[in-house]
């Protein structure tokens, strides 16, 4: 059988999510983002397209880096995280059957417990479609929210990390799989026996366990990530399922693809459970044309000053300072995660920070991918036939219609070629991810 690729669809409980702009196109649902249809639309569409699962991303904050206020923030709608992604994720569960559900949860903010419990639940309530993408949070305003000071050194958290997916795990697996009986006749609900203590204990978290939660459908969560710095990637390589990775140009591509698989390997894993995804933003026409017009009308909408807090907010350095017209070249800029800064200092020469704002504000610096659906599927088919990537986190530089004009175009390309399923073969994520 061909190798097919994966698609997953980005999602955030916020008005806009990487095109700044976009909420102020007359097609745009930005208005309805407390509005959980809005959401479970968007997952029916994707189901429609068979992709493979959708996953938010989540902030537990207000991001108020950029003049150290939030003020940029919701004057104009930056990322504003509105509803918790858990709650949502529990009722697409009910309108959907096939289509893998995934959210964001800090392993630097909550306890191992709490989130076993809760990805155990929703996996449970969706029939084991449940995926938990890990991140170790990067902003000291996040600690501050739940009641810490600061959050550990960045190495140090991809430390507790590992301890908290250890200790999440041994959570899994505290209920055997035959566990429950669920005899009326004998009066015997669950077998005792089959329960068991974890008594994790690390240098950085700790718990006692049994989860309450019986074993889930698929026994754990499938397990997404995005790091990509030497430590993330090494993280990585040992614990992930699903990589959600940000390159702008295909050499960046291949060499994080085959520098992540290597660890995979080194971690005495199999590199095809491991699915790399760079994320793509989309924009779909009839003709070259068309689809160049909508681009340009769209990106006439984006606020470069907006684009501007949004990088202070993701590297943690305040820019609202530095002139507009700056040369990047010429800002030295040593703070923030490492793997962001590189991308957005691709590529760096002869721009000002002024087109960097216009560039996050367009698409989060992701490629943005604009033409026809055949023009669109080769330029995905040669990503992914050249071993840069294994599929594509599919984010929609419009909502809904990106993802709309995507299903209905761009898949049907893919199918036709052969390298994109026509039907789901499984029943859970995994199940889809490794078909």
């Amino acid at each position: 059988m061909a190798k097919e690729m994966h698609l997953i669809g980005y999602c955030c409980a916020t008005p806009t999510w990487h095109h700044n702009g976009s909420w102020r196109h007359f097609e745009s649902d930005a208005l309805d983002a407390l509005d959980p249809r809005r959401y479970e639309n968007i997952a029916r569409i994707l189901e429609r397209g068979k992709f493979d699962g959708m996953f938010f991303v989540d902030v537990q904050m207000i991001e108020e880096v950029f003049g150290g206020s939030f003020h940029a923030n919701l004057h104009q709608p930056g990322q504003t995280w509105l509803l918790d992604p858990m709650q949502l994720l529990a009722t697409i569960a009910r309108v959907t059957s096939r289509l893998g559900l995934a959210a964001t949860m800090s392993t630097s903010l909550y306890p191992p417990f709490h989130i076993a419990k809760a990805f155990a639940s929703l996996d449970h309530i969706s029939g084991g479609r449940a995926g938990w993408n890990v991140v170790t949070s990067a902003n000291d305003n996040e600690a501050k929210n739940f009641g810490f000071e600061r959050l550990l050194e960045k190495s140090l958290r991809y430390d507790q990390g590992d301890e908290v997916l250890e200790a999440t795990h041994a959570l899994w697996n505290s209920w055997e799989a035959d566990a429950f009986i669920l005899d009326r006749e004998n009066a015997i609900y669950a077998d005792p026996s089959k329960v068991h203590h974890v008594n994790y204990r690390g240098k950085y978290v700790s718990t006692r366990g049994p989860l309450t939660t019986p074993r889930c459908p698929q026994g754990s969560p499938v397990i997404m990530q995005a790091g990509a710095s030497d430590r993330g990637r090494e993280f990585a390589g040992r614990w992930a399922e699903v990589i959600f990775a940000i390159h702008s140009s295909k050499k960046h591509m291949k060499a994080f693809y085959d520098d992540v698989k290597s660890r995979v390997v080194k971690h005495g894993r199999d590199p095809s459970h491991c699915a790399i995804l760079p994320s793509v933003d989309v924009i779909i026409g009839e003709t070259e044309t068309i689809a160049r017009e909508k681009a340009d009308y769209l990106n006439s909408l984006v606020s470069p000053e907006l684009g501007v807090a949004g990088i202070s907010n993701s590297i943690g350095v305040d820019l609202s300072n530095y002139p507009l017209d700056k040369p990047l070249e010429d800002m030295e800029i040593t703070q923030g995660p490492r793997g962001m800064l590189d991308v957005i200092l691709q590529g760096s020469e002869g721009k000002t920070l002024r087109d960097a704002g216009r560039a996050w504000g367009v698409s989060q610096m992701n490629p943005q991918l604009v033409g026809t659906p055949k023009t669109v599927a080769d330029h995905m088919q040669d990503l992914f036939e050249s071993e840069a990537c294994d599929g594509f986190i599919v984010c929609p530089s419009l909502t809904p219609s990106s993802y709309v004009q995507f299903v209905d175009g761009v898949v049907p390309e893919l199918q036709r070629r052969g390298i994109f399923r026509t039907d789901y073969q499984g029943l859970t994520f995994r199940d889809h991810l490794r078909s």
